[in-house]
Parts: C-alpha cells; sequence; structure tokens
C-alpha cells in the first residue's frame, strides 16, 4: 500500500485549468482515469487525510504509485479525452458497464452493392444503418418477417449469394416471395437499392406516408379489376400493420428521443435505455455495473452517456437509426455543468440534443416506466447473484474469514430500530439461512414505554428479550441447543406481512423436533457501528450467552464493527461476503420501516384529534408540525394550543378537551382469522 504523500505534485505545479488527469499504480498501469474542470481543485483532494476519503477513494489512491495529467482547452475536450483514455486503458477503479457489446441490432448494409438485413453485434461499422438495439435477437427476425412481404429485400448471406448466382436459382425465400432475387437478376441493383432504402425509411418510423401511397396502389389495382395485384397490395398492408403494432405509440408528438433511468445501491447500478424513434418504443438496452469509485447519480448520467454515444460518428443522417443520438435525451438528473456535457452531444450528433429531466406529462411518465424496468432490472441481477449457491458459499466464507470465526454462519440474524423522531420505537428481526432469506421466521419488536432517540438502549432491550426467551426454552428443554422467540414479540404477525402464520408448536412436538424458529445464530448482524455492537454484546454478556458472534455494518461507508475494536473490518467492495452481509442490513431495514409506518398510520386513524368537529386535516398538521409530537401536544396548555395559527380560542378548547379525554384506541385483529388481539 502507498503513501500519497510520496507522489503527490508540488504546490503550484498543478495547473488550475480544465483537463484528464491518470493515477498510475507502481506497475505504471493506469487505474484510474478523471476529467476536471480545474485540475488543481480536483487533484488536490485525492491527497488530502485518508480518514475524510471515502473508502473506494481511499483504495485508489493508496492503490496507485503516480499521477499524471493532460491539459485541454475546454470541458468538452476533457470529456471526450476522458473517455477515449477510459476505453484504451480500462481502468480497474473507474465505472465499467457490462453486457455493452451484448444488444443486438437490425443492420442494412447499404455500403453493399446489394444492401442486406441482418441482425448485428458489437462496433459500428462505416455504411451500415442501424435500427435498435433490441433485447433480442428473435425480435429482430420476428419484424423482419413481417416486412418482407412489403419490402423483399436480401438476407442472405454473401455464401448463400454466391452460390445461388451460379447455381441460376434463388433460394427458398426468392421462391416464396419474400425476397426479390437480385442474386439471379430478377431486379437491378439501383432497384433493389431503393427498396432497401423505402426499408429503412419505414424502420426510421417514416410509415404513414408509405402505407397511403400501398392504399392508394391497392384501390387503383381493384378499380382496373387487377383483383390479384390488390389482394397482394392488402397482404402487404396488413403485414405492415402488424410490424407497427409491435411498437405502440408513446409519445403522441412523434418525438426522437431516448430515455435515460438508474436505480442504484452502495456497490452496483443498473442504467436502463429506451431508444423512441417517431414517438415509438425502437429499441431498448441495459447495463449493469461495479461502483468501483463513489458517484453520485448524475455522474452515472454522464457515464451511461459516454458508454451509449462515445463511438458515434457522423451525421444524423448516418444515425437515422435509433443508434444515434436523437434530437432530445431525457435523463433522471443533470451534471452540474450541464453545458459542456449537451455540447459535446450536440458534437456527437451534428446538431443541437436536447439535454433536460421531464417535469410533467407524458415524458416523465415514460422516464418513470423506464426507472422501473432499472429498477426491476438492479433487482433480477441481484437475485441471480443470491441464487447461485457457489457464490452464496464463497460469501459465507469470506465472512468467517473476516470475522475470524471457527465456521462459515449458517444462520445469520440481523436486528433494526426504526422511530419517528423518537415516537413508537420498534425493532426488526430477519433471518437468513444459507445466504437466502427465510421470510417466515422474521420478528418484529414493539418497544412499549420507551420514547427518545436512542438507538443503543432500544437495541440492547431487542437483543435482551430475543435471547431472554433462547435462554428459557434452553432451560425447559434440556436437550436442545436453544430457541428462539416463536412468533411474533407482540403477537401474531398479520397476514400478508413476512413472518405472517400461526405459532409454532412447542419444542418436543409429535416429529421429535423444537419449535422452528428454536434454532441460535452463529452471526448476530446489527445495523449500527460501534455503540451498537457494543450494546448488542453487553445484552448477550449479561444473560451469559458468549456462543454467538456480533458485528454491525455502518451504513454510510459499509464498515464492519466488531465488539471492543477501535478500528473496523473493511471488506473489499467486490467481496460477497460485504454483498450478503449489505443484503442482510437492507432486509433488516426495510422489514422495521414498514412495522414502523404501519404503527404509526393506525396511529393516526385513531387521533384524537378526529374526535374534534371542524377541525381538518390541514389544521391536524399544523399542530403536529408546530408541536412535533403528540406526546408534546397533549402537555400543551389552551393557550400554547391557541398560539397555532388558524386555531382559535373555541378550537383550542376543543383540541384542549378531546387530549383531555383520548380517544379510545381501536382494537388489533389478526386480518387472517378475525380474531381480535390483546394490546
Amino acid at each position: 500500500m502507498a503513501d500519497p504523500s510520496t507522489y503527490r505534485p508540488r504546490p503550484g505545479q498543478i495547473p488550475d485549468s480544465p483537463g484528464v488527469y491518470r493515477f498510475r499504480d507502481e506497475h505504471r498501469r493506469v487505474i484510474y482515469v478523471g476529467k476536471a474542470k480545474s485540475l488543481r481543485q480536483r487533484l488536490s483532494s485525492y491527497f488530502q487525510d485518508l480518514a475524510g476519503l471515502h473508502p473506494r477513494t481511499a483504495t485508489m489512491v493508496t492503490t496507485a504509485a503516480s499521477v499524471e495529467w493532460t491539459v485541454v482547452s475546454t470541458e468538452v475536450e476533457a470529456l471526450q479525452l476522458e473517455y477515449t483514455w477510459i476505453k484504451e486503458y480500462d481502468p480497474r477503479f473507474n465505472v465499467k458497464y457490462r453486457d455493452d457489446k451484448s444488444y443486438p441490432s437490425l443492420a442494412v448494409t447499404l455500403g453493399e452493392e446489394f444492401p442486406r438485413a441482418q441482425v448485428m453485434r458489437g462496433p459500428r461499422r462505416k455504411g451500415v444503418r442501424y435500427f435498435g438495439p433490441y433485447a433480442h435477437a428473435w425480435a429482430i427476425r420476428e419484424t423482419v418477417d413481417l416486412l418482407l412481404r412489403a419490402f423483399p429485400v436480401r438476407t442472405c448471406s454473401a455464401g448463400v449469394f454466391k452460390r445461388a448466382a451460379q447455381a441460376g436459382r434463388p433460394c427458398l425465400l426468392g421462391y416464396i416471395d419474400k425476397c426479390s432475387a437480385p442474386c439471379v437478376g430478377r431486379i437491378s441493383a439501383a432497384d433493389h437499392r431503393a427498396l432497401a432504402e423505402e426499408f429503412c425509411d419505414f424502420m426510421a418510423g417514416r410509415t404513414g406516408t408509405y402505407l397511403r401511397r400501398l392504399e392508394e396502389a391497392m384501390h387503383t389495382a381493384a378499380e382496373e379489376l387487377e383483383f390479384e395485384r390488390a389482394a397482394r397490395l392488402r397482404d402487404d398492408i396488413d403485414a405492415l400493420r402488424r410490424a407497427m403494432e409491435k411498437n405502440a405509440v408513446v409519445l403522441p408528438d412523434g418525438t426522437d428521443a431516448d430515455l435515460i433511468a438508474v436505480a442504484e445501491d452502495e456497490l452496483e447500478a443498473a442504467v436502463q435505455i429506451f431508444h423512441v424513434r417517431g414517438g415509438r418504443v425502437r429499441g431498448q438496452r441495459g447495463w449493469v455495473t461495479d461502483k468501483v469509485e463513489d458517484v453520485s447519480t448524475p455522474e452515472l448520467v454522464v457515464h451511461a452517456l459516454q458508454q451509449l454515444y462515445g463511438d458515434e460518428r457522423g451525421g444524423s443522417e448516418e444515425l437515422a437509426g435509433s443508434g444515434g443520438v436523437p434530437r432530445e435525451v431525457l435523463v433522471p438528473a443533470l451534471p452540474e455543468p450541464v453545458a459542456p456535457l449537451a455540447e459535446w452531444l450536440a458534437g456527437r450528433r451534428g446538431a443541437r440534443v436536447a439535454l433536460r429531466v421531464p417535469q410533467r406529462g407524458d415524458k416523465k411518465e415514460l422516464l418513470a416506466t423506464v426507472a422501473r424496468n432499472a429498477q426491476q432490472s438492479l433487482a433480477l441481477h441481484k437475485t441471480r447473484r443470491a441464487s447461485d449457491l457457489t457464490t452464496r458459499s464463497r460469501a459465507l466464507e469470506e465472512i468467517a474469514e473476516a470475522l475470524m470465526l471457527d465456521s462459515a454462519p449458517l444462520r445469520i440474524e440481523c436486528y433494526d430500530i426504526s422511530h419517528l423522531q423518537g415516537e413508537d420505537v420498534v425493532g426488526s428481526m430477519v433471518v437468513f439461512e444459507d445466504g437466502l432469506a427465510r421470510k417466515s421466521e422474521y420478528r418484529r419488536f414493539q418497544i412499549k414505554g420507551f420514547t427518545g432517540q436512542d438507538d443503543v438502549r432500544a437495541m440492547h432491550e431487542v437483543i435482551s428479550r430475543r435471547f431472554r426467551r433462547y435462554l428459557r426454552e434452553k432451560e425447559r428443554t434440556g436437550e436442545w441447543t436453544g430457541s428462539a422467540e416463536a412468533g411474533s414479540p407482540d403477537g401474531p404477525v398479520p397476514a400478508g406481512e413476512p413472518g405472517a402464520g400461526t405459532e409454532a408448536s412447542s419444542p418436543g412436538d409429535e416429529e421429535g423436533r423444537p419449535k422452528r424458529f428454536a434454532y441460535p445464530p452463529q452471526l448476530v448482524v446489527v445495523d449500527g457501528g460501534a455503540p451498537q455492537v457494543a450494546a448488542a454484546r453487553r445484552a448477550m454478556d449479561e444473560l451469559g450467552v458468549d456462543d454467538v458472534a456480533v458485528c454491525g455494518l455502518a451504513k454510510r461507508l459499509e464498515e464492519v464493527w466488531l465488539p471492543g475494536e477501535e478500528d473496523p473490518v473493511i471488506l473489499p467492495r467486490s467481496s460477497e461476503g460485504l454483498y450478503l452481509l449489505q443484503r442482510v442490513r437492507d432486509e433488516a431495514h426495510r422489514f422495521a420501516l414498514r412495522y414502523q409506518r404501519g404503527r404509526r398510520a393506525r396511529a393516526v386513524r385513531r387521533s384524537p384529534l378526529d374526535e374534534v368537529p371542524g377541525l381538518g386535516e390541514t389544521r391536524k398538521k399544523a399542530l403536529l408540525k408546530h408541536f412535533g409530537s403528540m406526546k408534546r401536544l397533549r402537555a400543551a396548555t389552551m393557550e400554547q394550543i391557541g398560539e397555532v395559527p388558524g386555531i382559535g380560542p373555541k378550537t383550542a378548547e376543543a383540541v384542549a378537551a378531546a387530549l383531555a379525554a383520548g380517544a379510545p384506541p381501536e382494537p388489533a385483529v389478526n386480518t387472517a382469522t378475525g380474531e381480535i388481539l390483546e394490546d
């Protein structure tokens, strides 16, 4: 590990101008490329105290052994040079998008004497017109098959074309009228090129004019009693309309736009792009990237645009398909400043590009759809990663090695605390076995008689309650290694919630097994840092539980804390063990937050303020906002209540009376059985 001070440039050596910089390791390999409006300001930020840097940035600067830079005249040049160097050096600490070359496009080889329509992948070539990319190659072939009836362009390979020309017989497509058979001279090279250009125009969205021309030709043929020709034109029109139906209109104004959305977490990000041409979705693609560097959403947008348009060349005519730079690019967030990026895009297109965040209407709704696709893509990626047995086994082994456990933690329990400004404090417990969530064993804790924003004390209580039941069951059965609290500590979980179900049977039932929740964990994970870990360890020590490991995962920097240790354990950002711990922690947080919000919603419905005549939602919110909580509102005098804007003396008196009397709480009901539960 290198000391950044050994290669830090001398004061005044770095120019205060736009440029691109490269960090190199001891073997002179480029490990990071970045751009800056001011090289001096940006590079100086890397050489501050390592404790003040993001862990991934700190890892990069300690891996590097030197830094160099190139001065450019404008930020637009810096943007282009950064992209060129990233492509050339493939630095390990830059954002890397996977699957960026795997999406197929429909390509028409206009550079050949007899243009061919085909599925094509990889980098774009000169003289080829592209449409797409599409999610699947079969979608392209299905569309082309429908269009060949009206546009019988060549689709065969060079070898098939050459053999047909030598034999003087066309292939099967030529016999069934899905190819104009230029190989045997049925159509001239000029006429076939005109047919291919009409095909391209139709794919580019100029459909109305061609359909109207075919309809006029059909009516003319019918009037001239050429019914066979009219029927053939009718079938062509039907085929074209079926092909058009596969791409529904999403923007009624015939917009050409690319919509980009990002879904991200601490370690990974998914990018989805919809290509809209002529108001129709002509293609879709997506990437998943590891967030090797500490990047924000606007920075991810910049990287996605570089990846998407960095290799484009030429004007709008060559790029008229959905792969080129369109008139509009709609994104979820704009970088600051946005002008250099917009200018760079305009240079790629050869004309002005509107780069913006949609605020209303159809475009905002469509971008929301793209965002949902990005979220589903990220979730699917994580599901595939979590479902792999080899990956899960490696994750458990990495956790055991990092925490110095005797064996892999096959059962992990994670705890989190949730509250709203100290009110309605609740806890959650989630269970992962063999790296997979066991939602049937999730549990919730209602912490009664506890207020205040003291997560440490609340964590101590939750851990104490869980392991107190563990010891109680252990004493009762004797033969089992331990038992956890069966069912929710606050009663049965309502149907539809994770963890819903009946109470487990007592240990030693007819099957000779303990309760389903009777197994102790090998590892307890708490959401938080050193204070929460110390509270959890103290709770177990007070109960004499010394055979369960404890750690905490701090959300801000993804640090793993162990009891009694001054420094955290830093797992590599690519570690499967860190990924598993993060999933466990995030699931506990989600479960606690859902429980807390549900309780808060029920509390609002049972609010004594509902009994005050004429007190609407606006003034209720004003009262709660003024006092901060129902507890402070109950303690307020009538005069203090009257000081709230919109609350007169009579209303203040009614509010004080309602709070003094109190509203009877509604009974809690098990939605599965209809049974009234005890509070």
